[in-house]
Order: C-alpha cells, then sequence, then structure tokens
C-alpha cells in the first residue's frame, strides 16, 4: 500500500504541477508577448497555439489531473490517513471547477470564436479584436492559474501531511 500511495502522490503533484506551469506560462510571457505585438499576428498565433494545444502532451495534465489527484486522495483515505485524503481531495475539487471546468465553459468557447476569425487587414481592426479577447481571455486565465496553483498546494500539504510509518 505504502508504494502505491507513494506512486500516487507523486504523479499528483507532477500533474498538479505540470497544469500549474501551463498556465503561470500563458500569464507570463506568452500573452505579454502577444500583447506586444502586431495585433494581426497576434490573433494568428492566438488561433495557431490554441490549434496547436488539443494533443495527446497536453491532455493527461488537463484532464487526468483531478482524476489523479481523485484518486490519491481515495487511497489515502482507505489507507485511515483522514486528514491529508481531505487536502489532496480539496485541490482535486479545486481544479476541477476553477482549471478545468472554467476553461471548457469560458476560455475554449473564447478560443473557438477567435478561431472562427479572419485576421482583418487593417490594423485598427485587428486591435479592436485582440484588445477585446486578450483583456477577457488574461484574467479568466490568470483566475485558473490561482486556482491551479492552489490545487498544488493543497495537495502538496496533504502528502507532507501523510504518515510514513
Amino acid at each position: 500500500m505504502r508504494s502505491l500511495i507513494t506512486g500516487l502522490s507523486v504523479t499528483a503533484v507532477l500533474f498538479s504541477g505540470a497544469i500549474f506551469g501551463f498556465f503561470y506560462a500563458w500569464v507570463c510571457s506568452t500573452m505579454w508577448g502577444l500583447d506586444q505585438a502586431d495585433p494581426r499576428v497576434a490573433i494568428a498565433a492566438m488561433q495557431a497555439m490554441n490549434a496547436s494545444v488539443r494533443n495527446a502532451v497536453f491532455f493527461p495534465a488537463f484532464f487526468l489531473t483531478p482524476a489523479v489527484l481523485a484518486l490519491a486522495a481515495l487511497v489515502i483515505w482507505r489507507d485511515g490517513q483522514r486528514g491529508p485524503a481531505f487536502w489532496i481531495a480539496a485541490g482535486a475539487a479545486t481544479y476541477l471547477v476553477f482549471g478545468l471546468f472554467l476553461t471548457m465553459t469560458v476560455n475554449v468557447p473564447m478560443n473557438e470564436a477567435l478561431a472562427l476569425i479572419a485576421v482583418p487587414e487593417e490594423i485598427e481592426a485587428a486591435e479592436t479584436i485582440w484588445s477585446d479577447y486578450s483583456s477577457r481571455w488574461q484574467f479568466w486565465n490568470q483566475t485558473r492559474t490561482i486556482a491551479s496553483g492552489i490545487a498544488l498546494a493543497l495537495a502538496g500539504y496533504g502528502i507532507a501531511r501523510l504518515r510514513t510509518d
């Protein structure tokens, strides 16, 4: 049982850290860089990145993080460690609601709407499209980034409280 708990705990932290890092990179580099670019380039680049992110490498961290966290919490709870299991389960719930569901209900629809837009030749038209999209998208990305960081911290706290005997 100990090796199962260890393996699930490491996997849960790895997945949680990966998705937090993914969202965080958008906050502190990608979007700021796109905001500094010609808005026509920013729109085209964002369309390309959104199209490319749906892949087998991204899938585990984005979709399986809450499942891995929940499974770790369940196994740890069944081991009689209710406190650590609670914190890890809280991390799973936090990411599920404010990471996965938020992304699927806000960011993805925004990305899909942007994908349908032909990049305008006029810079003013592109600037209007980009500034409307970027400011809203970044707000929600920052929200899911904070939530993913909290989920990682909750999981880490729960794992730190595990009995090692």
